[in-house]
C-alpha cells in the first residue's frame, strides 16, 4: 500500500514542480510550516486509511472515514475557537445517519483496521480545518502553488516512512494496465487536480460544510461502482443515501 501511495503522490509532486517551480522565489518560512503541516496530516490520513483497509471490511472502512464529517466540527472548535451554527450540527447528526444505514457496518469485532481507519479520520478532520486556518482571506496563486507542492513533499516522506517501517519485506511490483491507469487517475486527478482545487477553493466555505460535501464520496464512490463494476445497491443503502443528501 505505502509503495503505491508514493508512487501516486510523486507522479502528482512531478505535475506541481513542473507547472509551478518558478514559485519557489515566493516561499517563506510561514509558507513552508504551513505546507508541511497539511502534508503531514494528508499522508497521515492516506497511510492509515490504506493500511487500515488491509484488516476491515470496506463498509467499516466507509463507514469510519466518513465519520470525519462528525469529528471536523470538533477540530474545528478547538483549533478556530468559533461556534458552530445550529442547521450544521443538525446537518451533520443527519449525514451521520445516513452514513450509518448506507454503509451498514459490522462492528461486533472491532479490529486494528478498524482502529486505524478512525485515527485517519482524525487526520482528514485538522486537515479540513487547519486548510481553513492557512487559506482563508488570502488569494495568491503563488502561495497556493506551494502549498500544494509542499503537501505533497510531506505525504510523500510519510509514505516513504511507511514503506520502511511497514512494507519493506512484502513489496510487490508488476506493472500491468490496470495498474497504471489507477496510478494516473489517482495520481494526477484525485491527487494533482482535486488537491490544488480543495487547496484554492476551501477558503470560500468553512472546514464543516467541506466536511460535509466530502462525506458525499461514499455516496459517489457507489455511483460509479454500478457504472464500472457492475456492483448493486440494496434498499438500505438507497434510504441511507438519500438520508446523506438531506444532511448535506
Amino acid at each position: 500500500p505505502s509503495l503505491y501511495i508514493i508512487f501516486r503522490f510523486m507522479i502528482a509532486l512531478t505535475i506541481s514542480l513542473t507547472l509551478f517551480h518558478r514559485n519557489f522565489k515566493k516561499i517563506n518560512k510561514e509558507i513552508f510550516r504551513n505546507g508541511f503541516i497539511l502534508g503531514l496530516l494528508f499522508g497521515g490520513g492516506f497511510i492509515l486509511q490504506t493500511f487500515g483497509l488491509k484488516y476491515t471490511s470496506v463498509s467499516n472502512s466507509a463507514f469510519i472515514t466518513g465519520l470525519s464529517v462528525v469529528l471536523t466540527p470538533f477540530a474545528y472548535f478547538l483549533i478556530e475557537r468559533k461556534p458552530i451554527a445550529m442547521w450544521k450540527k443538525v446537518g451533520v447528526a443527519i449525514a451521520g445517519i445516513g452514513l450509518w444505514i448506507f454503509t451498514n457496518p459490522d462492528f461486533d469485532n472491532i479490529n486494528l483496521g478498524d482502529v486505524l481507519t478512525l485515527i485517519s479520520c482524525l487526520f482528514w478532520a485538522f486537515y479540513i480545518t487547519f486548510m481553513d486556518v492557512f487559506t482563508r482571506g488570502r488569494s495568491s496563486r503563488e502561495e497556493t502553488s506551494l502549498l500544494v507542492i509542499l503537501q505533497f513533499v510531506a505525504a510523500s516522506s510519510v509514505a516513504v516512512a511507511g514503506l520502511l517501517l511497514i512494507d519493506l519485506d512484502s513489496i510487490k511490483l508488476h506493472f500491468t494496465n490496470s495498474l497504471i491507469l489507477s496510478l494516473f487517475f489517482n495520481g494526477v486527478i484525485a491527487s494533482f487536480c482535486l488537491t490544488f482545487l480543495h487547496t484554492t477553493i476551501q477558503r470560500y466555505t468553512n472546514p464543516v460544510k467541506a466536511a460535509l460535501i466530502f462525506a458525499l464520496e461514499p455516496v459517489f464512490a457507489s455511483i460509479f461502482a454500478i457504472l464500472f463494476l457492475s456492483e448493486q445497491l440494496n434498499s438500505l443503502n438507497y434510504i441511507g443515501a438519500s438520508i446523506l443528501l438531506i444532511g448535506v
